[in-house]
């Protein structure tokens, strides 16, 4: 059983930290440059964005336990746990916090695109502060695979 809990912390943190950079900086600036629909190319990276969301935050609370329950309150003197709190926090920071704030900036801009609207330039910074959000937490994913790997050694 240690060696399935093992594989599967791995496996979580290949499907966090993969899917952050794939939906991020793949996925979503490819809709953006293939669909000439920019609300639908929007709605489709945020559909993404929500899935990565709680894959994160799954992926991040077992994290969270299983190095709790393998290294007990030894694992709050490791790198690897506070990485992967900071990430789940910036996760859940940004699907309930950042999130909704965007979506009701598109809802009043209704029926009118948000970005020809008068709330367009809150909507921007919105935005930026999540794309922000977002690169912090994909960069703390690239540190926790880097933490992660030299601690198997």
């Amino acid at each position: 059983m240690k060696n399935f809990a093992d594989n599967l912390a791995v496996f979580a943190i290949t499907l966090w930290v993969g899917g952050l950079w794939a939906i991020g900086y793949m996925a979503a600036p490819t809709l953006f440059a293939n669909l000439s629909d920019r609300a639908l190319a929007g709605m489709l990276a945020g559909k993404l964005f929500t899935l990565i969301a709680y894959v994160g935050m799954a992926c991040g609370f077992y994290l969270l336990i299983f190095r709790l329950a393998r290294m007990g309150v030894a694992a709050l003197k490791q790198k690897v746990f506070w990485l992967v709190l900071a990430m789940l926090a910036l996760t859940i920071a940004g699907h309930f916090g950042i999130q909704p704030v965007i979506a009701g900036l598109k809802a009043q801009a209704m029926p009118r695109e948000v970005m020809e609207s008068a709330f367009r330039s809150r909507f921007a910074t919105w935005h930026g502060v999540a794309s922000i959000v977002y690169l912090v937490e994909s960069l703390l994913g690239l540190w926790l695979i880097f933490q992660h790997k030299a601690g198997s050694r």
